[in-house]
């Protein structure tokens, strides 16, 4: 992490994504070449963080938003300060804002456009551990909202 993590003056990204769920509480990651993560990616000028979503999962597993029902009371949000490839290498302040959503239907289809493969993987409690830097702390808030929910 970079001595100046707080300093507003860093180069702003948003990443917006879903924690696509089946009805049996498995859930979705898309394979990358080094690890898993969830269907996510760059919001652009004019989107909200919800169209970006959306737009990101329709692009990476062909599930439109007809196939789904987010969740109105559920939204993750967390900051960090990754270097960027992208921009040379420099750090940059990323907010990473992930809605949860369930599919209408088990049998739709995910056809992966931008990743080699995907898994969806069984739902455990305590949740998995697959990513410390961002899906770890998803899981477990999302843990704690359906036991409130469910309860």
């Amino acid at each position: 992490m970079a001595e100046n993590t707080h300093d507003d003056s860093l180069r702003q990204v948003k990443s917006c994504g879903f924690l696509l769920m089946k009805a049996d509480q498995s859930f979705l990651l898309m394979r990358h070449r080094d690890r898993y993560d969830l269907p996510k990616g760059h919001m652009e000028i004019g989107e909200t963080e919800r169209e970006t979503a959306l737009r990101e999962l329709q692009e990476e597993t062909g599930i439109q938003s007809s196939a789904i029902d987010i969740d109105p009371d559920f939204r993750f949000e967390d900051t960090y300060y990754p270097k960027y490839k992208r921009f040379g290498g420099e750090v940059v302040k990323k907010t990473l804002v992930i809605f949860l959503a369930r599919l209408k239907s088990d049998s739709t289809k995910v056809i992966p456009s931008e990743h080699g493969s995907f898994r969806w993987l069984n739902w455990s409690s305590p949740p998995s551990r697959i990513q410390n830097k961002t899906i770890d702390s998803l899981l477990d808030k999302v843990h704690a909202y359906l036991e409130v929910s469910q309860s």
